[in-house]
């Protein structure tokens, strides 16, 4: 695990051996979940620690420098628990909930949970569509995170709708940042958010940085969205 210790003393974060005994779990855990779960396409264990344990501590720091880290927090399309879970091992009192709708993944996320130890992990199975309408979801947290779940205009309909007024959502986004940016302007007016930042994610020992894209939701989001599943990525909110 030496790509991540040096990694995350790069980004400020000396790890602890309870918490590089934690990753080491979690890479042993992705390895043997590969030949009946598409968690990942990386196979390699160096760049497994590059894009997704040092990526998500980027995502961290980057967190806590702008102040938007919050107590309450949703990874939504989980998928193996990036960026959610290696924020947790760093930030245990932080409380989460995966989000994700294909029940394979949400199993193997429960077992995960239990396997690394983590308190104040909630799992759930479901889509984001029908999720942030239930009460126990609306409007319960304080951030959102979402990587490579769906182009922004997109993404802003189906996350804000789970944010307090003043709550952000955090999305590293890829080359096309800024055009999805301009493409999320209907969503954003609709939804009650606004561009509170948009920088490069410094990740250690990586190419190309991705994107933070992060949006301050500025006021409440009309009861009418999301709207059902699928119509968010069928038809994305436009002028």
């Amino acid at each position: 695990m030496e790509i991540l210790r040096r990694g995350a003393k790069r980004l400020r974060f000396e790890l602890r051996k309870g918490e590089l005994d934690a990753f080491r779990v979690y890479l042993a855990e992705l390895e043997a979940a590969r030949p009946r779960l598409r968690l990942t396409a990386l196979t390699d264990p160096e760049a497994v620690q590059r894009r997704h344990f040092l990526e998500p501590l980027a995502l961290l720091a980057a967190l806590e420098d702008l102040g938007v880290l919050g107590a309450d927090v949703i990874d939504i399309g989980s998928g193996a628990g990036f960026p959610g879970l290696p924020i947790k091992i760093l930030r245990p009192q932080l409380r989460l909930t995966l989000l994700e709708a294909n029940g394979r993944r949400a199993a193997f996320l429960e077992g995960l949970v239990g396997r690394l130890g983590l308190a104040g992990v909630a799992v759930v199975n479901g889509r984001a569509e029908e999720v942030a309408h239930s009460p126990g979801h609306r409007e319960a947290y304080d951030l959102a995170l979402a990587r490579a779940v769906a182009p922004l205009p997109v993404l802003v309909e189906l996350a804000l709708p789970f944010l307090r007024v003043g709550g952000a959502l955090a999305a590293p986004k890829g080359s096309a940042a800024r055009r999805e940016i301009a493409e999320a302007a209907a969503a954003l007016a609709a939804c009650g958010g606004a561009v509170a930042y948009v920088g490069a994610l410094a990740v250690p020992a990586a190419g190309t940085p991705p994107t933070l894209v992060v949006i301050r939701k500025e006021s409440p989001t009309p009861a009418r969205f999301p709207r059902r599943a699928g119509i968010p990525a069928k038809h994305p909110l436009r002028y």
